[in-house]
C-alpha cells in the first residue's frame, strides 16, 4: 500500500514538472518577538502525503518534513517545528521570532490531485529612527523629517498644508529610509509644525515636532550632566584619598621624592580626558536632534 502511495506521488510531481506549474509567492512581515505561523496549504492530512519546508537563512540552509506515515526530519534544529490544527491541517511554527529566522521558506506538499508549491519571503519589521530638523536656503525655510532605517518604509506627511516631497531610499540590508522636505510658508514657526509619521509596528500614527524632539534631547542632556557630576565626584574622592596616603608614606620617610604624586596626576587626567568625551557625544546628540522611538 505505501509502495503504491510513493508511486502515485511521483507520478503527480512529474506531471506537475511537465505543466510547468509556478511556485506561489508570498511576503511576509512579523514583529521581532512573537510566535509565527507560517501555512502551505490549507489541505488536511486526509488528502496529503507529506510537507517539506526547505529554508534558506542568514546563516544556514536546514529543511523540516513530515508525512502521513508519521516520519519526519528536522535538520534546523533552532526550535522550529511542524504542527496540525484543528482540522488537521498543517503549519510551520516559528517561536519567539527574531532576526536569525528571517529567510526564504519554500514548501512543497503533494496532495490527491496536484501539489503545492510555495515561496515565503519572511522578514522582520524594524522601527525607525525619527529624526526632524530645519535647514534654510536662502529666505527660505525648510522643514525635514527622517524615519531612518525601518521596514517596512514608514509614510510621512505634514500637520499643514504646502509644497512637501518624500524621497525613499533602500539599503542593502534590507531597510528603508524616508526623508520628507516642507517649504515653509513665510512667517510660519517651525517649532508648531507636526511631520506626522505612520509605520505598521505602531497602532496608529504618531506626530513628532521640534519642541518634542528638543526637549527629548534637553532631558538627555541633563541626565549625561548629572552621570558627569557623579563619575567625577567619585573620581575626585578616589584622588585625594589615594594623595593622603601618598602624603602619609612621604612624611614616613623623609628621603622619598617631593615631585607630584604620578596616581594623583593620572587620574585628573583621565577625569579631564572623559569630561572632554562625554561632552564631545552631548553636542552631537544635541546637534543631531535625534529620537528613537
Amino acid at each position: 500500500m505505501a509502495y503504491t502511495m510513493w508511486i502515485y506521488v511521483v507520478v503527480i510531481l512529474i506531471l506537475s514538472e511537465a505543466w510547468g506549474k509556478e511556485p506561489v509567492h508570498r511576503n511576509a512581515l512579523f514583529n521581532q518577538g512573537r510566535d509565527v505561523n507560517l501555512t502551505c496549504s490549507e489541505r488536511t492530512w486526509n488528502e496529503t502525503f507529506y510537507i517539506i519546508w526547505e529554508i534558506t537563512l542568514k546563516n544556514k540552509i536546514c529543511k523540516i518534513s513530515l508525512n502521513s506515515d508519521g516520519g519526519s526530519e528536522d535538520s534546523c534544529n533552532d526550535g522550529k517545528s511542524l504542527r496540525n490544527t484543528s482540522s488537521s491541517q498543517s503549519y510551520l511554527r516559528i517561536s519567539k521570532f527574531s532576526n536569525n529566522d528571517v529567510g526564504v521558506y519554500k514548501c512543497q506538499s503533494p496532495y490527491r490531485g496536484g501539489t503545492v508549491d510555495v515561496i515565503i519571503n519572511v522578514n522582520t519589521t524594524v522601527l525607525p529612527t525619527v529624526t526632524m530638523w530645519v535647514e534654510h536656503e536662502g529666505n527660505k525655510t525648510v522643514a525635514v523629517c527622517k524615519a531612518g532605517r525601518g521596514n517596512p518604509a514608514a509614510n510621512i506627511s505634514w500637520s499643514i498644508a504646502g509644497n512637501w516631497s518624500v524621497d525613499s531610499v533602500s539599503t542593502e540590508d534590507g531597510l528603508f529610509t524616508v526623508e520628507s522636505r516642507l517649504l515653509l510658508p513665510e512667517g510660519t514657526d517651525a517649532e508648531n509644525i507636526n511631520c506626522v509619521v505612520r509605520h505598521s509596528c505602531w497602532e496608529g500614527e504618531k506626530c513628532f515636532s521640534l519642541n518634542h524632539i528638543q526637549g527629548n534631547v534637553l532631558w538627555l542632556l541633563i541626565l549625561i550632566v548629572v552621570i558627569i557630576t557623579v563619575m567625577v565626584a567619585g573620581l575626585l574622592f578616589i584622588a585625594q584619598k589615594k594623595l593622603r596616603m601618598l602624603r602619609q608614606c612621604q612624611q614616613s620617610d623623609p628621603s622619598s621624592s617631593k615631585s607630584p604624586p604620578v596616581g594623583y596626576l593620572s587620574v585628573t587626567l583621565i577625569v579631564y580626558l572623559l569630561f572632554l568625551y562625554i561632552s564631545h557625544v552631548a553636542y552631537n546628540s544635541n546637534s543631531g536632534h535625534q529620537l528613537k522611538v
